[in-house]
């Protein structure tokens, strides 16, 4: 007795199944990068496809999409209120939105103080100690009060310990003094 070898039939997808899918996976994409027109677009491609659990996947992402949509974008009556909400960005953790704001404020205002203690301070806590050193300086240049700031914000733990970031929080007393002033040295 022989056995009658069938051949299986194939089984061919459905084309719509295939788009729906890749544009859901489009629109995933799109809402994380926060691109929530682009991802809403996509999404809706999905609604009329024929997996019912993709459509309903889709259905909440749209939601998603147009609740940002709704929000209005930041705005900010001062400068120092836009600072306000990137030093938030940093206790929350948001480092990389909030070295975004810091980078527009300081296009904004070079030689503010406050901004380059920021950007300092975001610098340590990001492990970018040559960057932290450097803008730190700066802002101490600007605004000599802040060494004193620094000496007590945790955001510079990561500094502690390096003889550098001393130096610059705890200046030589004797240096600026035996350095011969201008009206000094035009004496001589």
């Amino acid at each position: 007795m022989a056995l009658k070898v069938t051949p299986k039939k194939q089984v061919t997808e459905d084309p719509r199944h295939t788009q729906a899918v890749q544009s859901y996976e489009s629109g995933l994409r799109a809402l994380q990068e926060h691109k929530f027109e682009k991802a809403k677009g996509h999404l809706q491609k999905v609604l009329s496809g024929p997996n019912k659990s993709l459509v309903d996947r889709a259905k909440v992402h749209i939601l998603t999409c147009d609740k940002h949509l709704e929000t209005p974008a930041l705005q900010f009556k001062t400068t120092e209120e836009h600072y306000d909400y990137a030093v938030s960005l940093i206790n929350a953790g948001d480092y990389v939105t909030a070295r975004e704001h810091l980078d527009k404020l300081l296009k904004q205002n070079p030689k503010s103080e406050y901004v380059l203690y920021g950007l300092a301070a975001l610098h340590c806590l990001t492990g970018h100690v040559e960057e932290s050193l450097k803008t730190l300086d700066e802002a101490i240049q600007a605004k000599p009060a802040l060494r004193f700031q620094a000496r007590n914000d945790d955001d510079f733990q990561n500094l502690a310990e390096d003889p550098r970031f001393t130096e610059l929080l705890y200046p030589d007393p004797g240096a600026e003094e035996s350095e011969p002033r201008e009206e000094e040295a035009s004496a001589y």
